[in-house]
C-alpha cells in the first residue's frame, strides 16, 4: 500500500486531498443547516413560541410591585404590553386560543385584558347571564395560562359610575375568581375599570377597602389594579392619598391620544415622581369618544413616555366594531389568523409599534397620520363601545353623527375663550356632544385663576371631562382650573380642555 502511494504523482495527491476536505466541509455545513431548520420548525410550530425577550410567566413568575415598578419574582423590572377585549358578552368569539396565540407569537403581546361589563346591556349586574359571563372569563384565563401569557380579570364598571353601586356583586365575583386562581402566577385583578361622574377618590378607597381583603384572603400576592376618578385619569389624587396596608397594588390611568395630551402626561409623570405605581390598563389612539380621528404623533409621545418609565399598557379594543378604536375592520369576520388587510388603522399602528415592523400586505401602518380615519370604520357604531372615556352605551345600536365644526368665541373677565364642537354621535336615543376649549389671557398681565360659564339650549349631564373642574346648574356649565393650569401668563394660552355632554335633545346647541 505504501509503495502505491509513493508512486502516485504528488500534485494529483494534493488535489485529491483538497477535494476531500471540500466535500467533508460541505457535508458538515449541510448537516448543521438541516439541524437548524428542524429546530426552527419546532420553535414556530408550537403555540407558545413568541418573542423570547417579552416577559412571560414561565420566566418571570409571579409579579410584584417594587416602588413604582412592576417587577418579576426576582425583582427585575417587567413591562407588559397587550390588548383588551371589548365587552366579552358582545364579542365572545375573540376569546379563543388561536387568537391569543397569534397575538403572542406574532405581535409580541404578553397580556390579555378580559373586560366584563357590569351595568350595560348584558352586564353582569343588570340583565346578563352571570354564569355565562364567568365562563367566558375563565376560558380567557385558561387560554392565556396555556399560552404562557399574563391576563387581567377586569370588573368593567362604566355607566354605573361608582363602583359601590354593585359592591355586593363585586365581592362575590372576586371571591370566586381569586379562590379559583389562587395558585396562578399570571392573573391580575382590575377591581373597577373607570369610576366616573361624581365618584370621588374617597368613594373608590372605600370600595377598595372591601374588595382587596377578599382577594388577599385567597391570593395574598396577586397584583391588584385600582381605578382612579374621572375615567381613571386623576392619578394625582391617588398619589396624594394612596391605599395603605397592602403590597402589590397599582393604580390605573387611561388615555385616548387624540384627546388627552401634555397635561395628562404631566399628571402621570408627577404621580410617578410622587411614588405611585401606575398601570395603563386601557388606551386608544383616537379621541375620547372611541371614534373619529387618530393622532399618531400624540400616541407615539405617550408610548415613548410609558416605555421610559417602564409602565405597562393595554390597548382598547379587540373587535371588529365599526369604530376607529377597534383594531379590526368591520368587514373582517375572522377570529384569528389576521392579516394586514383585516386590520383597522389602530391595529396596523399597534402591530408596528409592538414589533418594530409594518405588517406585510396591501395596508401598511406607516401610512397612518394625524388625519381622521376615513374608512367605513369611523362612520357608525353597533355593539357596545366602551370607548372607554365617553361612557356611551351603544350596545343596542347607535350612529356616529360626525363633528359639525360649530365654534363660539367670547370673553369673560380677563379671559377670551374659544369653544369648538369636535364630535357628536347618537346612542340609544341619547345624543353625545364633545367640545374642546382654548383660553387666552387678554389682560396684559399674569393671571392666577379663571372661570368660564357656558350656556346650552337644553339640560344635559357630563359623560366625560378633562383638565378642569366642572359643575352644572340647569343648562349651564361652569369650568374652573385644575391646580396645574390655573396660571396663565400675559398673552398666554392654554388648551387641551374639553368635555363630553349627553342629552335627550337632538338639536342641542351651545348658545351665544
Amino acid at each position: 500500500m505504501s509503495q502505491k502511494i509513493a508512486s502516485f504523482p504528488l500534485p494529483m495527491l494534493l488535489i485529491l486531498a483538497f477535494g476531500f476536505f471540500i466535500v467533508l466541509g460541505f457535508l458538515s455545513a449541510a448537516s448543521v443547516q438541516a439541524e437548524e431548520s428542524e429546530s426552527a420548525a419546532e420553535d414556530t410550530s408550537g403555540e407558545v413560541s413568541g418573542d423570547s425577550a417579552i416577559a412571560v410567566p414561565s420566566t418571570c413568575g409571579a409579579l410584584q410591585v417594587i416602588g413604582t415598578q412592576l417587577s418579576d419574582s426576582e425583582g427585575n423590572p417587567v413591562q407588559l404590553k397587550g390588548i383588551s377585549t371589548l365587552g366579552v358578552v358582545w364579542y365572545p368569539e375573540y376569546i379563543n386560543k388561536d387568537c391569543f396565540a397569534q397575538f403572542k407569537n406574532e405581535w409580541n403581546i404578553n397580556i390579555i385584558r378580559l373586560a366584563m361589563y357590569t351595568a350595560e346591556s348584558g352586564g353582569y349586574c343588570t340583565d346578563g347571564d352571570q354564569e355565562y359571563l364567568k365562563s367566558l372569563v375563565k376560558s380567557g384565563v385558561e387560554y392565556a395560562t396555556e399560552l404562557d401569557m399574563y391576563v387581567i380579570i377586569d370588573w368593567h364598571i362604566l355607566s354605573d359610575g361608582n363602583p359601590n353601586t354593585y359592591i355586593e356583586e363585586a365581592k362575590a365575583f372576586f371571591e370566586e375568581m381569586s379562590s379559583t386562581y389562587a395558585d396562578n402566577v399570571n392573573v391580575l385583578y382590575e377591581i373597577c375599570n373607570e369610576p366616573n361622574g361624581s365618584t370621588t377618590w374617597a368613594d373608590i378607597k372605600a370600595y377598595a377597602a372591601e374588595i382587596i381583603p377578599i382577594i388577599r384572603a385567597n391570593d395574598p400576592d396577586a397584583v391588584i389594579l385600582v381605578g382612579t376618578p374621572n375615567w381613571s385619569q386623576y392619578v394625582d389624587q391617588a398619589a396624594a392619598d394612596p391605599i395603605t396596608g397592602y403590597d402589590n397594588l397599582m393604580y390605573t390611568l387611561h388615555f385616548y391620544a387624540a384627546t388627552h395630551t401634555d397635561s395628562l402626561r404631566s399628571t402621570l409623570t408627577s404621580a410617578v415622581n410622587a411614588g405611585l405605581p401606575i398601570f395603563v390598563s386601557e388606551y386608544g389612539i383616537c379621541d375620547a369618544s372611541g371614534n373619529g380621528a387618530l393622532d399618531i404623533d400624540q400616541a407615539n409621545q405617550w408610548i415613548s413616555l410609558l416605555d421610559s418609565c417602564q409602565i405597562s399598557y393595554v390597548m382598547w379594543n379587540l373587535s371588529n366594531r365599526d369604530e376607529s378604536s377597534a383594531i379590526l375592520k368591520s368587514t373582517c369576520t375572522k377570529t384569528s389568523d389576521f392579516t394586514a388587510d383585516d386590520l383597522n388603522e389602530s391595529g396596523l399602528w399597534l402591530y408596528e409599534m409592538l414589533t418594530g415592523e409594518p405588517l406585510s400586505g396591501e395596508d401598511t401602518a406607516s401610512g397612518s397620520s394625524n388625519s381622521a380615519d376615513t374608512s367605513e370604520n369611523a362612520s357608525s357604531s353597533d355593539g357596545n363601545s366602551d370607548s372607554d372615556n365617553n361612557s356611551a352605551d351603544t350596545s343596542n345600536g347607535g350612529t356616529q353623527a360626525g363633528a359639525s365644526g360649530d365654534t363660539r368665541t367670547a370673553s369673560e373677565g380677563s379671559i377670551e375663550y374659544t369653544v369648538s364642537l369636535a364630535n357628536q354621535w347618537e346612542s340609544n336615543g341619547q345624543y353625545y356632544f364633545q367640545y374642546t376649549m382654548e383660553l387666552e389671557n387678554i389682560s396684559g398681565s399674569g393671571l392666577s385663576g379663571w372661570t368660564v360659564t357656558l350656556n346650552f339650549s337644553d339640560s344635559f349631564s357630563l359623560s366625560d371631562s378633562w383638565n378642569g373642574e366642572y359643575s352644572i346648574t340647569d343648562s349651564s356649565l361652569t369650568i374652573t382650573p385644575k391646580s396645574y393650569n390655573q396660571t396663565i401668563e400675559a398673552d398666554g394660552t392654554i388648551s387641551d380642555i374639553g368635555f363630553i355632554v349627553v342629552t335627550d335633545a337632538m338639536d342641542f346647541t351651545l348658545e351665544q
